[in-house]
This record gives C-alpha cells, sequence and structure tokens, in this order.
C-alpha cells in the first residue's frame, strides 16, 4: 500500500503541473471516493468538483424537523443534522432512529457528489435521547469518581449505542468549568478546577476510537468554547467578566487536552467575555483555538448561536459574517436555514465573506467526514443496535453510580446499613422515579419526572439489596413512619431541568415537599440517613445537623442500585467533592483557594471504616 500511495501522489503532482488537468479519476472514478488515498488527497479532490451551493451546503446544520421535504437535502447540498434534546421520532425506540437516519442519509446521497451527512446529537451522559438506551451518571458525578479510565469506557459505550442508531456524532463532553453552582449546567461540569475537566478528557478517546474510522467510533465535540462557567452570578449564557490571564488558567486549559487529544469538533458558547459574544470573538476561535492551540477539526455554533450575536431574534447580515469569520465553520440553524443560505451567498458577493474562508471551513468538515468513513459507510451499522440499554453498559453504569457516590457525613456509623434483621423507612420525591434520579437532558431537553425510560429506581435498589429478615416500606411523603423503624432514608433533592431553566438566582435550598418529608422523619426519632440527588451542592446547612449521615448521588443516571450498592456496603464509598459545597447561597461563587469557609470543601469525601464488600 505504501507503494501505491507514493505512485498516487505523483500521478497528482504531475496532473497538478497542467492548469488545465480535470480532477483525477482514480480506476473507478472520481479519487474522492477512493478510499485507498490519503484523506488530504481525497479532500483536494472532492473539493476541485464542489460549486458554492455544494460549499455553503456543507456548512449548515438544520434541525431535522427544519427538513420538511426531503428532497431539500439534495437541492440544497445540506450537509448535516441534528437532533435537538427533545427532538426524536415516533415511536422512540433504537430502530426508528436507525431507519430515520437512514432515510435522511440516502436523501442527502441524491446530490450530484453524494457528500454524506454527518448528523449531531447531544449525547451528554449516555445516548440519552433514545428510550432504553443506557443513562450514566452526568458529568458532575464522574468528576466525583476521579476516575479517567472509567470516563474513557463511559465515551466507548456511548458511541456504541449512539453508533447503533446511525448517528455520527455526539455533542460532548462539556468542558465547562462551573465556578458558581447557581449555574443550571453545573452538573454538565465535571468540577469547578480545571485540572478535574482536563483529567476526563479521556471520554474523548472513548468517543472517537482508537481512529475515527473504527467500526463504532463518534466525532466528539469539546464545549462550550470558551467560559461558559464563569459568567457572572453563574447566568446561563450570561457575560464572562474575568481577565485573559484568568480565562486562560481556569477555562481554557480543559479545551488545550481535548486538542492534544484529537477532538474532531469545538462547539462555540452562547455566554460573552467581557461583553463580547464568543460566537463573534474572532481572537479567541481564530487565534487562540485554531492557531495557538493548533486545533484542525471544525468548530460548530451553539443552536441559532449567531442569532444571538446582537440579542435580537433573527440573524442578520452583519452576525452571519462576524460569526464566519470569527472561525465558525459549520452553522446550527435549526429552522431558518434557507434564508441563512442566501444571507451567506450574499455576504460573500459583497466580499465581506471570502472564498477562502469558505474553503477553510469545508476543508475542516470534509476531513472529518473522510476520516469517519462516513463516504465508504454511509448507513446505519445496525450490529451495534444490540448494545443499547445492554446489561455491559448497564453494569458500567451501575460501575460509575457505585464509585460517584459522595458520602459527606455519617454519625455514628450509621452507614452501612444491615441487610438482615432491619427496618427499614424509605421516603422522599426521588427514591422512586427514574425521570428524577437521570435529571435533565434525558428522554427530552429538560428531562422529567416518572418513567421516562427503564431503570432501576434508589427503592428499587435498596428492596433488591436487603434479605427477607429486613422490611422495607416506602412513603413518597414520609407519611407512617414510626418509632419501630431502625433507620429511614430519605431520598431528596432537585427535580430536572436543563440550561437556563436550572439557574438558581436567588435560594438554593430543599424545596417545601422535602423540607416537609424531613420534618416527618424527624419528628419520629428515627435516625435519617439523606440522599442527596441534585446536580449541585444545595444550601442544606440549616438542615445538616437533625440527619445522621448524608450521601451526595448526584444524578445518577438509570441504574440507582449503583446507590444501594454503597448504602449497604457492598462497596465503599470513594468519590469527592468535584466542587466546594457552600455554607449558604450568598458565599456563591465558592471555589477552592478563595478563603471562603466551605461547609464540605473541594475533595471532601468518607469512607467506611468498617465495611465487608469491595472497594471501587
Amino acid at each position: 500500500m505504501r507503494v501505491r500511495r507514493t505512485l498516487t501522489l505523483g500521478l497528482l503532482a504531475g496532473a497538478l503541473v497542467v492548469s488545465t488537468a480535470p480532477p483525477v479519476l482514480a480506476s473507478h472514478g472520481p479519487a474522492y471516493k477512493d478510499a485507498w488515498l490519503p484523506v488530504r488527497v481525497r479532500v483536494n479532490d472532492l473539493m476541485s468538483r464542489m460549486t458554492l451551493d455544494d460549499k455553503l451546503g456543507q456548512m449548515i446544520q438544520p434541525e431535522r424537523l427544519g427538513i420538511t421535504d426531503l428532497t431539500d437535502l439534495a437541492t440544497y447540498r445540506i450537509g448535516s443534522l441534528l437532533s435537538g434534546g427533545s427532538s426524536q421520532p415516533t415511536p422512540n425506540t433504537p430502530v426508528s432512529w436507525a431507519d430515520m437516519y437512514d432515510t435522511f442519509q440516502n436523501a442527502a446521497m441524491k446530490s450530484p457528489l453524494q457528500i454524506p451527512l454527518i448528523y449531531g446529537v447531544d449525547a451528554v451522559h449516555g445516548h440519552n435521547g433514545v428510550k432504553g438506551a443506557t443513562v450514566f451518571p452526568h458529568n458532575i458525578g464522574l468528576g466525583a469518581t476521579r476516575d479517567p479510565e472509567l470516563a474513557r469506557r463511559i465515551g466507548k459505550a456511548t458511541a456504541e449505542e449512539v453508533s447503533g442508531t446511525g448517528i455520527d456524532w455526539t455533542f460532548a463532553p462539556c468542558l465547562c468549568v462551573a465556578r458558581n453552582d447557581r449555574w443550571g449546567r453545573t452538573y454538565e461540569s465535571f468540577g469547578e478546577v480545571p485540572e478535574l475537566a482536563s483529567s476526563m478528557t479521556t471520554i474523548i478517546d472513548g468517543f472517537q476510537g482508537p481512529w475515527l474510522g473504527a467500526p463504532s467510533s463518534i466525532l466528539a465535540t469539546a464545549k462550550h468554547y470558551v467560559g461558559d462557567g464563569g459568567t457572572t452570578n453563574g447566568k446561563d449564557q450570561g457575560n464572562t467578566e474575568i481577565s485573559e490571564q484568568e480565562l486562560r488558567s481556569v477555562h481554557l486549559p480543559p479545551f488545550r487536552a481535548a486538542v492534544k487529544r484529537g477532538v474532531g469538533s469545538v462547539m462555540i458558547s452562547y455566554s460573552s467575555w467581557n461583553a463580547v459574544k464568543m460566537h463573534a470573538n474572532g481572537y479567541l476561535i481564530n487565534d487562540v483555538l485554531k492557531g495557538e492551540l493548533g486545533f484542525d477539526g471544525f468548530v460548530i455554533s451553539d443552536y441559532n448561536g449567531i442569532d444571538k450575536i446582537d440579542d435580537k431574534s433573527g440573524f442578520t447580515p452583519e452576525e452571519v459574517t462576524a460569526g464566519i469569520n470569527a472561525g465558525i465553520d459549520m452553522i446550527m440553524v435549526p429552522f431558518a436555514w434557507k434564508q441563512f443560505i442566501d444571507t451567506m451567498r450574499a455576504e460573500i458577493a459583497n466580499g465581506h465573506i471570502t472564498m477562502a474562508r469558505i474553503d477553510d471551513a469545508n476543508r475542516r468538515i470534509l476531513t472529518k467526514k473522510f476520516e469517519l468513513g462516513l463516504f465508504e459507510k454511509p448507513l446505519t451499522d445496525r450490529r451495534w443496535l444490540n448494545t443499547i440499554g445492554s446489561k455491559q453498559h448497564r453494569d458500567l453504569a451501575r460501575q460509575a453510580v457505585r464509585e460517584s457516590q459522595t458520602l459527606l457525613k455519617n454519625d455514628n456509623d450509621v452507614l452501612p446499613l444491615d441487610k438482615s434483621g432491619n427496618k427499614i423507612f424509605v421516603a422522599g420525591k426521588n427514591a422512586d422515579d427514574i425521570g428524577n434520579q437521570t435529571g435533565g437532558w434525558t428522554v427530552g431537553w429538560q428531562g422529567t419526572s416518572g418513567p421516562v425510560t427503564p431503570g432501576t429506581t434508589i427503592l428499587q435498589g435498596i428492596q433488591a439489596a436487603v434479605n427477607p429478615s429486613t422490611t422495607v416500606t416506602y412513603s413518597k411523603d414520609g407519611t407512617g413512619i414510626d418509632s419501630t423503624y431502625k433507620v429511614a432514608v430519605a431520598v431528596i433533592g432537585e427535580l430536572p431541568y436543563a440550561e437556563g431553566k436550572g439557574d438558581r438566582p436567588t435560594t438554593m435550598g430543599l424545596d417545601q415537599a422535602d423540607l416537609d418529608t424531613l420534618a416527618k422523619l424527624k419528628a419520629s426519632g428515627v435516625p435519617t440517613v439523606v440522599v442527596m440527588v441534585s446536580g449541585r451542592p444545595l444550601d442544606i446547612a440549616a438542615q445538616l445537623p437533625s440527619w445522621s449521615a448524608l450521601l451526595e448521588a448526584w444524578l445518577p443516571g438509570t441504574e440507582g442500585n449503583g446507590v444501594s450498592d454503597v448504602l449497604f456496603g457492598d462497596y465503599n464509598p470513594t468519590g469527592r467533592l468535584p466542587v466546594t459545597w457552600m455554607q449558604s447561597a450568598d458565599q456563591q461563587p465558592i471555589n477552592v483557594g478563595d478563603g471562603k469557609p466551605a461547609l464540605f470543601p473541594f475533595g471532601y469525601g468518607l469512607h467506611y471504616l468498617h465495611h465487608h464488600g469491595h472497594d471501587n
């Protein structure tokens, strides 16, 4: 093969000397369709055949619901599609995802050059849009594990499940460094220090595999570039008002680590840095990311991100030019994509956007499509369908849940609980609710309470763990407890949310339902073990003294038996806080090293002294 490659390059070089030479034809058609040729040669050959329409189409990413006529994919040369957080086929089954993907791909391949689509989804804690997929702990829980190899394995498992539905690309990982727990995306952060997020970029190796063309590899996305976790007051899509030195020392390092790992795409943040929208920040995208860090993949906007540059609805020519000239290569335009293409064409015609910029964007995008093997295998590889929600993947998720459990208080060694001869009262809104324990970005953008997807609730885990000599009684609101119980387990915390809907600008305490439940348990005199299901630390200093134990479970996902594994001492808790736990909400932002007194410091986590199970 080495000989053939050299020969082909020689022929190409000869052909390129003569300026009138047509594009090189391999023995079976155009050179770009020859899998034996180097990617660079294939990209150059393909681009020599592309019209402006072809190139503009590659730079657009509509929402699948924004394609009302399938023939538009070929007509407008669309290069990419996404399913947003709540954009699932009906019925929401793995096979209907695969069928949907193949339908879109076959339609796109009817264009003259037959350039395949690249299709992206937010698979941010497993293939979370698909009902029946394995849902892993959200990133904050993975940060608590301090286990980069676990993150890699989760990336690989997720890639397999994504591959089974045809999808090529995940908008993950979020490498945000959450500096203010008021932020609604705190749970998407691995932690409050850059070292933690950088260490967990191993998940990219899991997503992208040994090489992008490997059978279950998918493209990863480092997001949201840059400073999304540093906004003033933790406001989602807000303004990060810090020096360049702080931006570089706190928020940039995980992206540097991701680029070193060869991450294929980077998504730009909605947020601003010192009042300049990141989607228009040519210094940070062109000079720092592509120049200084050497990022050679492609840059994608966030959902309608270019439209938000001027904070007015509807994009203007000025916004389009600002975003593309700042270095955005592919633009996520869910619905108004036809107008966007027309605006781009006009901005090129009037000289505001150069063809060199358009060619650079296309070269970056097409390189990844070739590396992914999409030209050879554009359709779903259905061999991976049986991995979706498989026992092997659920076992991995259960291990991740176990490793993420963070024990913050354990008076009188109330934990681990006895499996035999025990009488346990379980209460709380998050004890028996898959939707609550999986959180946002689960079969829907915001997530939702209730049986949203198959899994094991924390209550089911507790019931399955005990021996017949133990009684387990459950009451969601705590009604019915009496002093004959040996222990009460209160599973409380937050309800699902995503992005700005999760911002908590005022109070950060427990809701009234939780406070009422806790009051009933406290009145019984039975020792209370609190299991906190939440995407961040909550303001609990006032309630903590009346709790015998506190186990922070984060947002564990579908495998709630990982929580019970730790409650009963089958495994010793090893989780350590990836964020500082405030004494009160008015301390926000509170982070390691700032001198503010914490309720529990960054890195805190207790272990059982006497337990007979496994170490994680």
